[in-house]
């Protein structure tokens, strides 16, 4: 069966001082306002969240049922570290792809700045195997390894890095909701503190908070509800190794690679269809690592897409039209679902002034540093 979104929201990313619960039911809300849909009419509802690994709060998805009114609605979590979000597309995608139901309504989202920088950093490196954990691997850590890796085998300018950020910070310009409204140069990137080396403080997305609501329809459904909805034309996930030494190639991100070629089967299209796509930038290096293992770029030369301008916004395949992690923010478990909102928005026309020219686009979220990975692919109706 045919699956369309039909709405989409999402709350503004950054420090915010609403509670996780009331940034879900307003994203939630306001999702179901832009679809024109009654709570009541909604059969199941899908949360993307870290199952409280940040705020310690279990049973969010029964409380939001009842903020939003939904009824009766089959409820349930879906938790996947920062995959979540893509997970939860597949899950809500599933429910109506089955004939299990007719409307079912994602929302992903997470508080995490009332944490402070290392504690949330140490959350999401738990991900990690625990004997690599406790020689010092972390998330962060990994993400300098693996980046000058890259660099030193496909002889890649360290300033190909900071033309990625510098990219997606002029992308966020536009996004009224991105974490980050600001535009920086390559000398600022270059010049900021380093993190993990040769990763420096822009090199990395900033810890948000935030949320984000996708509603599925039958395509049916959705002819009936409105004329600006987008077709979900393939989804499909994979899961990789978490044992980074047992991985053949630290430069190629396994799980991604499945996971494209899975929802490319599904779509019956390529990369060379694609007109816009979303990727999953917790760090910069990760822009260049999932270019190459959805079959955009030849391994070792993503780099050189972003330094001819082919992944900016007036580029031949524009990359991260919403800011992406790297500006818009990444509360984790909406950054999955708030790719999705980009993509609905842009095939609708409805992405203001980030609006570009799109027909098919491709959504990809990651968990860990390619421990997973859930591709979605989006077409215009």
């Amino acid at each position: 069966m045919t699956v369309a979104v039909v709405g989409a929201s999402m709350t503004e990313f950054g420090v915010r001082k609403p509670r996780l619960r009331e940034l879900l039911a307003t994203a939630g809300a306001h999702c179901l306002d832009d679809a024109g849909v009654a709570p009541r009419a909604v059969d199941h509802l899908y949360l993307s969240e870290s199952g409280g690994a940040y705020e310690s709060k279990c049973g969010l998805v029964n409380a939001l049922k009842d903020d939003l009114g939904l009824g009766r609605a089959y409820a349930t979590g879906i938790e996947q570290t920062s995959a979540a979000g893509g997970a939860g597309i597949a899950a809500a995608w599933r429910s109506v792809a089955s004939g299990e139901s007719d409307l079912s309504l994602l929302v992903g989202g997470e508080k995490m700045t009332h944490l402070s920088t290392p504690v949330a950093s140490d959350v999401v490196s738990a991900i990690t195997h625990p004997a690599e954990y406790k020689h010092g691997v972390t998330i962060p850590s990994f993400a300098g390894l693996t980046a000058r890796h890259y660099i030193e085998r496909f002889d890649a300018p360290r300033e190909s890095l900071a033309r990625v950020a510098v990219k997606n910070h002029r992308n966020g310009l536009d996004n009224p909701n991105a974490h980050f409204q600001s535009e920086i140069t390559v000398d600022q990137a270059l010049s900021s503190p380093v993190i993990a080396d040769p990763l420096r403080l822009y090199d990395f997305c900033p810890i948000s908070d935030g949320s984000a609501a996708l509603l599925f329809a039958t395509e049916e459904r959705a002819r009936a509800l409105t004329d600006d909805y987008a077709l979900v034309a393939g989804v499909a996930g994979a899961t990789g190794s978490q044992v980074i030494h047992e991985r053949s190639d630290l430069t190629a991100m396994a799980a991604v690679e499945t996971a494209a070629e899975r929802a490319y089967d599904a779509a019956d299209c390529g990369p060379a269809d694609l007109d816009v796509v979303e990727l999953h930038d917790m760090f910069t290096i990760l822009e260049f690592l999932q270019l190459e293992a959805l079959g955009i770029a030849e391994q070792g030369t993503a780099w050189q897409l972003t330094r001819d301008g082919a992944t900016a916004r007036d580029g031949c395949l524009p990359v991260n039209t919403s800011g992406g992690l790297k500006s818009k923010g990444h509360p984790i478990g909406a950054s999955g679902v708030a790719q999705a909102v980009e993509l609905y928005e842009q095939l609708t026309d409805s992405a203001g002034p980030r609006q570009i020219d799109a027909d098919v686009g491709l959504a990809c979220n990651v968990g860990g540093f390619g421990n997973a990975a859930v591709a979605t692919i989006l077409e215009r109706r």
